[in-house]
């Protein structure tokens, strides 16, 4: 069976505050592969990405074997990947402008963009928050449940994306099916409340180079063979394929545009609310083993900067939750050599949510994807 492979422009109503009431529209890819005898049994999928990566990028690279949602796909499931705005090749509102990036990052606007200026932000706020992110998620999973008619999604995300599919989950168990984040950022003592005033004030934008990928991923390299060589480049130009703005700015390589979103109500009063994450909606958290993003360590005294993936198992309330530890991989692990690994374990636990025949523990594995239970 072939993929039919789609890309979407889905209607929306704009809740972010710097284009409030705005029709936009939010772009998603469709990998789908499900047989056409199978249609009525159709499984969709919806991959989010994380904080500074496009969804492409993250989950569609084009190279080898890391094209996770091809994976699924050849698999039989109809995959859907989308850009929240601000990010890939959904709207950035305020964006655009040079002089709305983070004072701190426009020295790196060299040369300058044509009537580039350093200075004072002109947009003098952060951009997204956890309600309009939940917000474009709603509306992407009403779009696949309508277009493909079905009942429920399955949920992949990538890191950040724990702050707006948790969430989303525990409120709308009726529409999630499951679960399954990879290096989720979970801050356990984090605020439940939204400010009483949006937008923050800050700025819409921070900037990242080429080189700040490659150093910031070294980091977390242990392993020989942990990342193939070439990967940086493949990486950054992915990305920079879907920063058509950004791919211009600064150096010859361009720079990445992230946008700057404020957030709230993920922590472990939420990832226990109601029973339902591990109850109707099953969740399998993964992480690699030298992660230095998801497990804070030493402990930040910031609790919205003290994070960890063995508090959020342990917040989850519902019996139906597994935790897997990933030899040899770091927070950039769908670029690393257990790509492959992450990517077949996604696969099976979509079939039969479950992680070596159990519903509920800790596993680890090792980088032939071995798993062994953690007593």
């Amino acid at each position: 069976m072939p993929i039919i492979t789609k890309d979407h422009q889905v209607p929306h109503t704009s809740t972010i505050p710097a284009n409030k009431n705005d029709p936009v529209k939010l772009f998603v890819r469709e990998r789908d592969g499900t047989p056409l005898g199978l249609l009525p049994e159709r499984k969709a999928v919806l991959m989010l990405h994380g904080r500074s990566v496009p969804v492409l990028a993250g989950f569609d690279l084009q190279h080898t074997s890391y094209g996770w949602a091809e994976h699924l796909a050849k698999a039989g499931y109809d995959v859907f990947m989308m850009d929240l705005q601000g990010s890939g090749r959904s709207p950035r509102p305020k964006m655009d402008d040079p002089r709305n990036a983070s004072p701190a990052n426009q020295n790196l606007l060299k040369p300058r963009p044509p009537g580039f200026t350093p200075g004072p932000v002109n947009y003098p706020f952060q951009l997204n928050n956890s309600n309009s992110d939940r917000d474009e998620l709603h509306t992407v999973v009403e779009y696949i449940r309508k277009e493909r008619h079905v009942d429920k999604v399955a949920f992949i995300g990538w890191s950040a994306a724990a702050f707006t599919m948790g969430p989303y989950a525990v409120n709308n168990p009726g529409t999630v099916e499951s679960l399954f984040l990879l290096a989720p950022i979970f801050p356990p003592k984090g605020t439940s409340t939204p400010p009483s005033t949006l937008p923050r004030p800050g700025f819409p934008m921070f900037l990242a180079t080429r080189w700040g990928l490659e150093s910031g991923w070294n980091t977390e390299l242990a392993c020989e063979d942990q990342r193939e060589p070439g990967m940086v480049e493949k990486v950054w130009a992915a990305m920079m394929e879907n920063d058509a703005k950004g791919s211009t700015w600064g150096p010859p390589e361009g720079l990445n545009r992230i946008r700057n979103f404020f957030r709230w109500g993920w922590n472990e009063t939420t990832a226990s609310q109601g029973g339902v994450l591990g109850g109707s909606v099953p969740v399998l958290m993964v992480y690699g083993d030298h992660d230095t993003q998801v497990n804070t360590t030493p402990p930040n005294p910031d609790p919205e900067l003290n994070f960890s993936v063995p508090a959020l198992y342990d917040a989850v309330a519902g019996s139906h939750k597994l935790m897997v530890k990933l030899a040899c991989a770091g927070h950039s692990v769908v670029w690393e050599m257990q790509h492959k690994n992450v990517q077949n374990l996604s696969k099976h636990w979509l079939k039969h949510l479950k992680v070596d025949g159990k519903t509920q523990g800790v596993f680890d594995m090792d980088t032939d994807g071995n798993l062994s239970p953690v007593p």
